[in-house]
């Protein structure tokens, strides 16, 4: 399993916005990853300035979400959705879709379950709960 800090993420970020906006090949996991970021507008002006947001903290007390955070979220529950795993997922996340008639709000509907399950997981020291997960999704729908 991939897991990467949180200078890789953050650069890998950098990278694909870079690479867009220098109008360069993507490769793999970075033109899911831009998809994220066009629907993102609010996280441009931070992509196109790595050398002051590399190590920049966003804490609850801000009351701003790191974008980091969030666009990784989404390329996770994207991920999810391509393999179908937990098995289920794609058939929850688009009923929701269905039920909201906005697939970026869905998806957003949906990584809120994620995180909160991530969360508890790492709270508890133990391995995601995927039946809470989709529990959690179904009763967004």
């Amino acid at each position: 399993m991939f897991n990467p800090s949180r200078d890789e993420v953050r650069q890998f970020f950098f990278a694909v916005w870079d690479k867009f906006r220098r109008q360069q090949p993507l490769e793999g996991a970075e033109a899911a990853a831009l998809e994220i970021i066009q629907h993102h507008p609010e996280y441009h002006a931070i992509l196109e300035h790595p050398d002051k947001y590399r190590d920049h903290d966003w804490t609850p007390e801000q009351g701003e979400g790191n974008p980091f955070l969030h666009l990784s979220l989404h390329l996770a529950l994207e991920e999810q959705l391509a393999m179908n795993q937990p098995p289920g997922i794609r058939e929850v996340v688009q009923k929701l879709a269905d039920r909201l008639m906005d697939e970026h709000r869905a998806r957003h509907e949906a990584i809120e379950c994620l995180a909160e399950i991530i969360w508890q997981a790492q709270r508890a020291q133990r391995m995601p709960d995927t039946e809470e997960y989709l529990a959690c999704l179904q009763r967004k729908c």
